[in-house]
């Protein structure tokens, strides 16, 4: 062990403040993500009495299911003054910011070695709970205040360019959306043709993959991770696969993808659509069996394909054909069988240009993004060599 290298127990302390006037109403879960997020929980007929109180520049954490998750559920509050969260989650403070910043503590426990180092602690069985004990035992490096305080310079000065360029693929995405409905939802014109999207389209299904070649190869396997309401593609639903499949499950940028099934009440993405973006032309990406591939026959791009898979008309189709109680899942018949006023081919044209440029723009700022996202992570595995 290096001279500054301290332990996180002599730095921090629980704190244990309940909701006993009931004066904070905010409540606030936890994700994986080291995110606070808008809790979801029913609290009917809950005792918000017994809720925990955080307060800004104060950290909770969940040391369940570590194993499970291959990560810490640890988020630090900076967005609000005060919020409340579950009793299962430890709250706890920094002792002294005057040596521990804890915007500098929640960098370190950003990093993925952290998680490793979680994850390796975790015991209990198919919980995989850390101790948390073990957890104050663990170690992280302590350089001077004002050293402190430049890393989290540096750390912020990225992380806002990556929070700003995502703004501005949010707006760029609501004016692709806004453009479509002007063009689509105003389509009642009894001369323009009716058309069934089975017609333009094919949906194909994906690969019965085998899980005991999940982490090998070159390959990467897109599940359901890829899939969001806000974003046109998530990389958390990629994982690598050995070079073992058949080329007709391969997808390749600006491809469409569809869940086929429902992920969760809270998360009921079945039906809806992500694009591949350009930055991925150099790997190899195939389709599991919870994702459909669009095969567009048409001379409609794929840029107005998207926007039809997440329009409002599509998604109630979706819901009124759901298969399944437990878990929600839709047929391919299903979505070919969606019929749609379709535009005459001016306008389908001039929709095409106006799409093409957003998305091509969109995906320049992803890929900003991504370099901005590694030289985040490059700063994160520096932190050992202060």
């Amino acid at each position: 062990m290096r001279s500054n290298y301290k332990r996180i127990g002599d730095h921090i302390e629980l704190v244990d403040e309940r909701n006993k006037e009931l004066n904070v109403d905010l409540l606030l879960g936890l994700s994986i993500s080291k995110q606070f997020i808008p809790s979801v929980a029913n609290t009917v007929g809950t005792n918000m009495k017994n809720y925990k109180i955080i307060k800004k520049g104060q950290f909770a954490c969940s040391i369940m299911q570590v194993r499970r998750d291959g990560k810490m559920p640890l988020a630090l509050l900076q967005d609000f003054d005060e919020a409340i969260i579950s009793q299962a989650y430890p709250v706890f403070r920094v002792i002294d910011e005057n040596k521990l910043l804890p915007e500098y503590l929640m960098m370190w426990f950003s990093r993925s070695e952290f998680d490793r180092q979680a994850t390796f602690h975790a015991v209990g069985g198919v919980r995989g709970s850390l101790e948390w004990d073990d957890f104050l035992d663990f170690e992280l490096p302590i350089p001077s205040i004002e050293k402190q305080q430049e890393i989290v310079n540096e750390y912020n000065t990225i992380t806002n360019r990556i929070a700003l360029n995502e703004q501005l693929n949010q707006k760029l995405e609501e004016t692709a959306q806004y453009i479509f409905n002007s063009c689509f939802q105003w389509n009642k014109k009894e001369e323009w043709e009716e058309t069934r999207l089975g017609d333009i389209i094919e949906i194909r299904g994906g690969f019965s993959y085998h899980s005991s070649d999940i982490g090998k190869g070159n390959a990467y396997l897109l599940g359901m991770g890829c899939i969001s309401f806000t974003d046109r593609f998530l990389e958390d639903g990629m994982r690598l696969y050995s070079d073992d499949f058949p080329d007709r499950h391969l997808v390749k940028p600006r491809d469409i993808v569809i869940a086929t099934r429902q992920q969760s009440e809270n998360m009921p993405i079945l039906g809806y659509p992500a694009m591949i973006p350009g930055d991925l032309e150099n790997e190899k990406l195939i389709i599991a069996t919870n994702l459909y591939r669009v095969s567009n026959k048409s001379d409609i791009s794929n840029e107005i394909l998207y926007q039809l898979f997440r329009s409002p008309d599509y998604i109630e189709r979706i819901k009124l054909n759901t298969k399944g109680t437990t878990v929600g899942m839709i047929t391919k018949d299903a979505i070919e069988d969606y019929y749609f006023k379709l535009p005459p081919s001016d306008i389908i044209e001039k929709l095409r240009l106006q799409l093409k440029a957003l998305v091509d723009f969109i995906f320049v700022k992803r890929k900003e993004i991504k370099s901005l996202m590694e030289m985040r992570a490059l700063l994160l595995s520096k932190m050992t060599k202060v």
